[in-house]
């Protein structure tokens, strides 16, 4: 290798001049911000949370979460295709298990439908359960979650923990159905208040969206130990268990008490028997 003489610049082969560089680098970010707009350059995966729900034996859950264009877009999510699953909504399911389990499910905060960009507006959390062996013996509820921009200075923070928990209850309604009679449940449940009763609002609440990345929500149901009758002035309770009023006839589907407490009538148990007191059959 020579020196170089005064005067002398030294030759780079085979490399680009700055300005080329520069031109490179100008398209590179042009392309990148057109297809931003298109909705097709995504720099960072979707946040999310994780959702889980304590659920007793025989239970489903399915997560049925609801996205909105997220505040200060016009845009619109494309309309549902026949066929295929609305653009801007996103299913989750954990199928029926014998024994108490938590299911889980990981909940994407925001989403992109058409070049719209969304993010969680709610959750619906559906229950399913089975009270019988029949493929018909079975009776679902819901509970639910919002999510919004800001919460108001009333709602208390997200719990350092890093879980936001919300407490909820399942209980069993009996009723009789069809001239024969036949014992049918009806799965009723509901959030639960600071003295651990049931109250009449459906269980969980409304969420910050920004303060979920990374963190969990939990929704616990509990099953009540009691059954307690579908409706009102139908059944008259006995130490022994509950007895059908009788209404205006055997026939009388929908038999109400009316003050009779004294006469009653049979009904049909899901295996069966003909009984005069639920749940014991007999006397």
């Amino acid at each position: 290798m020579t020196a170089l003489q005064d005067g002398e610049k030294p030759v780079l082969k085979n490399t680009p001049s700055l300005c080329v560089i520069r031109r490179q680098l100008a398209r590179a970010v042009a392309i990148c911000a057109l297809s931003l707009a298109a909705g097709g350059c995504v720099f960072a995966p979707a946040q999310s949370f994780t959702l889980q729900a304590d659920v007793p034996a025989d239970f489903r859950v399915k997560a049925d979460a609801y996205y909105v264009p997220a505040t200060g877009e016009t845009c619109e999510a494309p309309p549902r295709k026949r066929g295929e699953v609305a653009p801007n909504r996103k299913f989750f399911k954990s199928e029926y298990q014998s024994v108490a389990r938590t299911a889980e499910f990981q909940i994407p905060l925001t989403t992109r439908a058409g070049g719209c960009p969304l993010v969680l507006r709610s959750v619906r959390l559906n229950l399913d359960a089975k009270w019988g062996t029949r493929w018909s013996d079975i009776s679902g509820d819901f509970a639910s979650l919002s999510f919004r921009d800001v919460l108001g200075a009333d709602f208390p923070d997200f719990p350092g923990s890093g879980t936001q928990e919300f407490q909820g209850q399942c209980q069993w309604l009996f009723r009789t159905a069809t001239s024969t009679r036949g014992i049918l449940k009806i799965l009723h449940c509901r959030a639960v208040g600071a003295d651990g009763q049931m109250v009449k609002h459906m269980a969980g609440g409304v969420l910050q969206r920004d303060h979920l990345p990374g963190r969990t929500v939990r929704m616990v149901f509990q099953m009540a130990a009691e059954e307690r009758p579908a409706g009102q002035d139908k059944w008259v309770r006995f130490p022994n268990g509950w007895k059908r009023c009788f209404g205006e006839s055997l026939e009388d589907q929908d038999a109400f008490c009316n003050g009779n407490t004294t006469d009653f009538k049979s009904f049909k148990m899901p295996d069966g028997r003909e009984c005069s007191v639920y749940p014991n059959c007999t006397e």
